[in-house]
C-alpha cells in the first residue's frame, strides 16, 4: 500500500467522506458527521438522493470509459468503500484495468483492504494524500500508473470541497497536465444555482465547522473542462449523463437535483 502512515481520526469536526457514508446509509461515521448530515437533510431532504445519484454517475462514467479503451484510473476523493467500487466496475469490463484510489481521511485508509481486492490481471492501490497536494498524489500514483498512457482522472463529488482560493482550477490543470493525450477527466459537482438561499445556508453550516463548501454554477463547473473535448451530452445534470448505462436512481419531488456532471477527453 502506497502512502503515509495512518493518521489519528479527528472526530471533533465532520468529514465529507464520513458524511457521504452517512447519507448512503453506512456505519463508518461519527455523531459529529450525523449531526451536520441531519441539519443538511432538514435544509434539503434530497441530499441523500444526490449522494446516490453521484455514485450512480461514477458507475456509468467508469463503465463508459472502460468500454472506450481506458485501462488506468486515478480516483481522488475516494470516500469510504461502497460496493460496487470504481475498480469493480472498471475491471468487470476490463479485467486488466489499473486503479489508484486517493483520500485524506484515515478512516478510508482503515478500509483500504476492501479497495485492494483486484482481479488477477489488474491492479488496485490506495494512497493517503490530500487533494490539495497534487505533487504528492502524482508522485505516488506514478509508481502504479503509466502516465505515458491514457488515464481517467475521477473527481466525483470532490471539487465543491475545494475553494477557488485553495486553487480548485489550478489543481485540475496540474493533474491533467501530467496525463497523456487521450486521458479523460470525470467530474460531478454540487451546485447552488437552483436555490441560492439554501446554498448560502449550507455553505455557512460548513464554514462554522471549519469545512469548505464551494457550490458553483454550471458555467463555473464547465470551466474545469477548459481545453478538453467534452463527451456527449456535455456538462449535464447528474442523472442526465448517459442514463442508459446504468440503473436509474429513484428521485422524488423536484427532479432538478442541484448538481452537474461531465466527462471530457484530453486531445
Amino acid at each position: 500500500m502506497t502512502g503515509q502512515a495512518p493518521l489519528e481520526i479527528d472526530t471533533s469536526k465532520p468529514h465529507p467522506a464520513r458524511m457521504y457514508d452517512w447519507f448512503l446509509g453506512g456505519k463508518d461515521n461519527y455523531p459529529v458527521d450525523e449531526e451536520l448530515g441531519k441539519q443538511l437533510l432538514a435544509l434539503d431532504p434530497r441530499v441523500p438522493t444526490l449522494a446516490r445519484v453521484n455514485r450512480a454517475f461514477m458507475h456509468r462514467a467508469t463503465r463508459w470509459l472502460a468500454r472506450n479503451g481506458v485501462r488506468q484510473f486515478l480516483d481522488i476523493g475516494t470516500g469510504i468503500p461502497t460496493e460496487p467500487n470504481l475498480h469493480q466496475v472498471a475491471q468487470q469490463v476490463a479485467p486488466d484495468a489499473r486503479v489508484v484510489y486517493c483520500d485524506n481521511d484515515p478512516i478510508v485508509l482503515a478500509h483500504a483492504a476492501a479497495l485492494l481486492r483486484s482481479t488477477p490481471e489488474g491492479v488496485t492501490e490506495y494512497l493517503q494524500a490530500d487533494a490539495r497536494d497534487p505533487a504528492a498524489i502524482l508522485d505516488k500514483a506514478g509508481k502504479v500508473l503509466d502516465f505515458d498512457r491514457p488515464v481517467a482522472l475521477s473527481l466525483v463529488a470532490l471539487l465543491h470541497f475545494v475553494s477557488d482560493e485553495d486553487g480548485a482550477y489550478e489543481l485540475v490543470e496540474r493533474l491533467m497536465a501530467v496525463l497523456a493525450p487521450g486521458s479523460y477527466l470525470m467530474i460531478s459537482h454540487a451546485s447552488g444555482e437552483f436555490d441560492e438561499e439554501k446554498a448560502a445556508t449550507a455553505t455557512e453550516m460548513y464554514r462554522r465547522r471549519g469545512l469548505t463548501m464551494a457550490l458553483r454554477g454550471r458555467e463555473e463547473i464547465a470551466r474545469f473542462f477548459d481545453g478538453l473535448e467534452l463527451v456527449e451530452p456535455g456538462v449535464s445534470m447528474v442523472p442526465d449523463w448517459k442514463p442508459e448505462l446504468g440503473e436509474a436512481v429513484p428521485v422524488e419531488g423536484d427532479q432538478r437535483l442541484p448538481g452537474y456532471a461531465g466527462v471530457a477527453r484530453k486531445p
